[in-house]
């Protein structure tokens, strides 16, 4: 197989604190987010702009003891011997649901506390301070590849979903420590405000593998091979559906489940040549990123892959558990963005994600059948996958529904590859915190974002339902 292949196919005024008005962190992050911010013109290839969302980028400045003021922030106090403290006064901003602080070093470490407050559209009320996961760069592209040498990857918390806001106050609050002197911020830190947009498609109604040519987005013009696409598709939208050809057609929204039988097929797509009688499990049904709203415009064109998938890294994605199951495609279409467009990647950092209701979304583009490289566990994203539960677990018990889909997900996938879930296999790191680079590290085929990285990810009750997960998933595979 391939071991790396590039696809063609009222409150505003709360604190006296003079800031910066708000720049679009797309110009700073990423291309194709900057030509719209900038107001060009969109291309035939553009994505439509109902699905585009957008991006509000506010520099947080010194208050407390860095800038010599009177206290006036919650939680903030002047002493000279306090740490560093950044944040961003009480104040009206366009409307968004999801947060998120970056700055301009990835490989600097934000050793603090983050926490944020913000106004509900419904109900116009304030929520308490919520604390922001400060999971410093574990999900992330391996150091030293492509994906990590563009210039646009920055540092980043884990993004928070508030849902539909238009107010927000931001406080940041260097660790203290062992050491009397204050602990230092990275520089540039910046609170990102994610409007993930609506969710439009395409003319089609191809939702599931039994479309007909009617539903297909693109079609030969002629017999001459050109490309003829439906009202509101795009090339990327087409590039991303053709990589689940044929498990389902062209613009579908979802990759239909199949019987055990059935699913032995699909190693054909993962280019392994297995055994007469592979132990796959039964393909689960798969929303596809058409389904769940991408706008393909935004992440890099073409798709990087490994040589095979040996392991399954499950994460939490930390965003919280305050959504409902049919606003997911929403929290995912907002952590795509955070990803490209604030955090600096090529794409969404997983492979997949479920939700608490047992859902699976498809993840990075470039086929799901595939071994398509990933930004999810810094140091092993090579022959690897990444799945994310939607939520937090540390103490929050992982619903049934989503641990049970964890299961059947993995089963599947891994089978592809042969990879037998209750066993253990060995990866060679590509550089973290807790592995030497070039390293061979054995690990559980199916691990923890903790396996391969210092991070509490997945969250601890999740991490402790992963054992029962590997037997359910060998079991629904066949193996003995």
């Amino acid at each position: 197989m391939r071991a790396f292949l590039a696809s063609s196919i009222g409150v505003a005024t709360a604190a006296a604190l003079a800031l910066p008005l708000a720049l679009p962190s797309t110009a700073l992050a990423h291309p194709a987010a900057a030509r719209q911010s900038a107001g060009a013109v969109p291309s035939a290839s553009a994505a439509p702009s109902a699905i585009a969302g957008s991006t509000q980028s506010l520099p947080l400045v010194p208050v407390g003891p860095a800038a010599n003021r009177a206290s006036g922030v919650p939680g903030m106090s002047t002493s000279p011997r306090l740490p560093e403290t950044r944040g961003l006064s009480a104040r009206d901003v366009k409307t968004f649901s999801l947060v998120g602080v970056v700055w301009d070093d990835a490989s600097t470490r934000l050793d603090g506390r983050v926490q944020v407050r913000t106004r509900s559209v419904a109900t116009s009320d304030w929520s308490e301070w919520q604390d922001v996961d400060t999971h410093n760069s574990e999900h992330a592209a391996d150091p030293d590849t492509a994906e990590r040498g563009t210039g646009r990857v920055r540092g980043s918390t884990a993004p928070l979903w508030v849902g539909q806001s238009d107010g927000i106050e931001v406080r940041v609050q260097a660790e203290h420590g062992d050491r009397e002197a204050s602990s230092g911020l990275p520089s540039g830190m910046r609170i990102e405000l994610v409007d993930p947009g609506e969710s439009s498609r395409p003319h089609s109604d191809a939702k599931n593998g039994n479309g007909n040519a009617e539903s297909s987005p693109v079609v030969d013009d002629d017999d001459k091979g050109e490309l003829a696409l439906l009202p509101g598709m795009t090339m990327e939208m087409a590039e991303s559906s053709s990589a689940n050809v044929p498990m389902a057609p062209l613009g579908a929204q979802e990759i239909p489940a199949l019987n055990k039988a059935d699913s032995t097929a699909d190693a054909v797509l993962a280019d392994e040549a297995l055994a007469a009688a592979p132990y796959i499990g039964p393909r689960p049904k798969i929303v596809t990123r058409l389904g769940w709203g991408a706008d393909e415009s935004l992440r890099e064109k073409g798709f990087v892959y490994t040589n095979t998938v040996k392991a399954a890294f499950v994460h939490h994605t930390a965003s919280g558990n305050n959504y409902a199951c049919k606003d997911a495609p929403a929290v995912l279409r907002s952590l795509y963005r955070y990803h490209v467009v604030s955090s600096g990647w090529r794409d969404i950092g997983y492979n997949f994600a479920v939700d608490k209701c047992g859902t699976v979304y498809e993840g990075r583009a470039g086929g799901v059948a595939k071994a398509v490289l990933g930004a999810h566990t810094m140091g092993f994203n090579t022959d690897s996958m990444g799945v994310a539960v939607i939520g937090t677990f540390t103490s929050t018990a992982t619903p049934k529904a989503a641990v049970d889909a964890v299961a059947r997900l993995t089963a599947w996938k891994l089978g592809l590859f042969g990879a037998d879930p209750r066993a253990k296999t060995t990866l060679r790191s590509g550089g973290g915190n807790l592995y030497a680079k070039g390293s061979n590290v054995r690990l559980n085929v199916i691990s923890g974002h903790r396996d391969g990285f210092a991070t509490e990810c997945p969250g601890r009750l999740l991490y402790n339902a992963l054992p029962p997960t590997r037997t359910a998933s060998a079991k629904l595979q066949g193996r003995p």
